[in-house]
């Protein structure tokens, strides 16, 4: 439909007043599933073939950058990074590799090898906490906090990779510390800064201040760095705050696969994506394999996705009930999928590889009988509807397929 059409039927209140948005085109998404989404205590590690498919899944999508584990963790992990890479070079994927590390010289050189192996540079994500209540849990001091962030950045930059220094719950850590750090880290010459929100304290607020203060360090120093922002779900406010982290002037952010990662989780990159695609920022990526992309990741690592979850759950699209139901196939009738879609959902389920779905159940009206039985092929008439409707009422459950087909053997309908 015209964009002209499609803003006389939806009135738009988020647009109004609006402060501006400014999510600039370039930013990327960076995503965690393969490492700290892994690191969720009720996960399995997926097998190396469902890695490479999550991974193609991710190229498919668009995403632009994955953190695909920590080689220096063990044998099994250093393998699964190494073939990962060569599969990004052989099937000449566009999707970056990065891994994750401890600021330890240690955790980085396993991914120099890997990088001189695949000719792929990877990039590091050398992490160190940073915040007071971390520093009196490690007995660290900022001498030693510094020594060691530069000591692993020299290793990494010396060996021609990118860096990303990422302080650990930067949310909750002082001014003084992570200006100290960060310049540590520039002058050392790290390509990034990440911001990491590790236990889910920031609100939007905290999220502005944070990130104008890191902009203000960058600019002090004169150089040109990107800047990452890491969230977590522990307060609720992860994909709120990684969509404001955008127009702050983040121009990464993180995310994983249904937000699967320590404790309640991350910012859900699906559901980043799909919102960026809403706000008009992805009009030209095709994300009609996000559903493909989450229910990998779920049947990999064991995750059971609730049935109301956004995009994803059993009922995201499904409506039974007889108002909502009669909307959506007088929107059918009229041959218009797109008025369809939207009619009773603020996400187009086309645009995102799901449709909608009309059931049958206790709110029900003939409308919700009637599209049920064209969408499968059945002829229906007043008595057939009615012994469906009839039985519907009787129930205190939504009817499955075979409970209507039940239904229709015994009234005698066939496919038309």
């Amino acid at each position: 439909m015209a964009q002209a059409a499609s803003d006389e039927l939806i009135y738009d209140w988020n647009e109004v007043g609006r402060r501006g948005r400014l999510i600039p085109k370039n930013v990327t998404f960076f995503d965690e599933t393969l490492r700290d989404g892994l690191q969720n205590p009720s996960v399995v590690d997926p097998s190396i073939e469902d890695k490479l498919e999550i991974l193609h899944l991710m190229d498919d999508l668009g995403i632009q950058n994955a953190d695909i584990g920590l080689p220096g963790s063990s044998p099994r992990a250093f393998d699964d990074v190494l073939r990962m890479c060569r599969e990004i070079v052989d099937c000449k994927l566009a999707i970056r590799p990065a891994c994750a590390g401890r600021t330890v010289v240690s955790d980085i050189t396993p991914m120099i090898d890997i990088a001189q192996r695949t000719g792929l540079p990877v990039e590091v994500y050398a992490f160190i906490g940073s915040s007071p209540i971390r520093q009196l849990a490690e007995a660290w001091d900022l001498d030693t906090m510094v020594k060691r962030s530069a000591e692993a950045i020299d290793v990494a930059v010396k060996a021609g990779l990118p860096v990303a220094y990422v302080t650990e719950d930067t949310t909750r850590s002082r001014p003084e510390v992570l200006a100290t750090l960060f310049k540590v880290a520039l002058d050392h010459g790290a390509s990034r800064l990440c911001l990491s929100d590790t236990v889910g304290h920031a609100t939007p607020d905290g999220v502005r201040n944070l990130i104008a203060f890191t902009q203000s360090i960058v600019a002090g120093a004169g150089a040109k760095v990107g800047i990452d922002w890491h969230g977590h779900n522990d307060r609720g406010l992860a994909l709120e705050n990684a969509v404001w982290a955008l127009e702050f002037g983040a121009d990464r952010v993180h995310g994983t696969a249904l937000g699967i990662g320590e404790r309640v989780g991350n910012a859900q990159m699906e559901l980043i994506l799909l919102n960026m695609k809403l706000l008009g920022l992805l009009e030209d990526q095709d994300l009609t394999k996000l559903l493909a992309y989450c229910e990998t990741v779920a049947r990999a690592v064991g995750w059971d996705v609730p049935i109301n979850y956004p995009l994803v759950g059993r009922d995201a699209f499904r409506t039974a009930t007889g108002v909502h139901a009669a909307a959506i196939a007088k929107a059918q009738a009229k041959g218009d999928a797109w008025l369809a879609d939207r009619i009773y959902s603020g996400v187009p389920a086309g645009m995102f590889g799901r449709h909608q779905e009309i059931c049958i159940g206790y709110m029900s009206g003939a409308s919700n009988v009637t599209a049920w039985l064209a969408e499968r092929g059945y002829a229906s008439d007043k008595r057939v509807v009615d012994a469906i409707l009839a039985a519907a009422k009787l129930e205190h459950h939504i009817l499955s397929d075979d409970e209507v087909r039940a239904i229709l053997e015994r009234e005698g309908v066939t496919r038309a």
